[in-house]
């Protein structure tokens, strides 16, 4: 069993990585969530591995830490109806702390708008996984907690990220749309960003 593979990137679209380990290429799928935190062209890199072998195929799905990976596992392994190709459209619509909001507070209407997730795949969703995922730190609030990985969620930046999500729903963003404009500018603004240069990042990319 293939735990994490660790190599320079070889090559990067928004839902593959190909990583270079000793001269061996290894083609991994990853969800736009974790592709957009691979280092450039060269650099190294470690992504977690959940792999899937099949009698006509073999898959490798990477993701910036465990917690990603054993989420992607539950969601495909638990939930009918949900294989690897939803389950890295899922991860790639929504931040993982995101998600965890949502499946915490049962918020099918949100689920649904992933692609490939319909009401009834989203209600199993809620169902199945409610008890089973780990709640982020305030998940009966309607603000997302999509705190990027990396940032505990008992810091400054942190609670930054939050107020800066809330901020743009109360300008009008859409849930997903507030979350996707943040963790963009976290990553380029880095953890020491304040809530107010989230803001002013988000929006001069949104």
């Amino acid at each position: 069993m293939i735990s994490f593979i660790e190599g320079k990137v070889d090559s990067a679209t928004p839902l593959e990585v190909i990583l270079n380990c000793n001269g061996i290429g290894y083609c991994i799928h990853v969800p736009i969530t974790t592709s957009e935190r691979i280092p450039g062209i060269g650099q190294m890199v470690r992504l977690h591995i959940h792999p899937v072998y099949r009698e006509d195929t073999q898959a490798l799905y990477g993701f910036i830490n465990k917690e990603e990976r054993d989420f992607f596992h539950l969601v495909t392994s638990k939930v009918s109806g949900i294989g690897p190709k939803i389950g890295l459209n899922l991860m790639s619509r929504l931040s993982f702390h995101m998600l965890q909001d949502a499946i915490a507070r049962a918020d099918v209407g949100l689920l649904a708008k992933c692609p490939g997730i319909g009401k009834k795949t989203a209600e199993r969703v809620c169902i199945e996984l409610k008890d089973k995922v780990g709640l982020p730190r305030t998940s009966t609030t309607s603000v997302p907690q999509g705190i990027p990985s990396g940032i505990p969620s008992d810091t400054p930046a942190a609670q930054f990220f939050s107020d800066a999500v809330q901020a743009l729903m109360t300008l009008g963003f859409k849930i997903d749309a507030a979350d996707k404009a943040v963790r963009s500018a976290s990553q380029a603004l880095g953890p020491e960003a304040t809530a107010d240069a989230l803001i002013k990042a988000a929006l001069k990319t949104a």
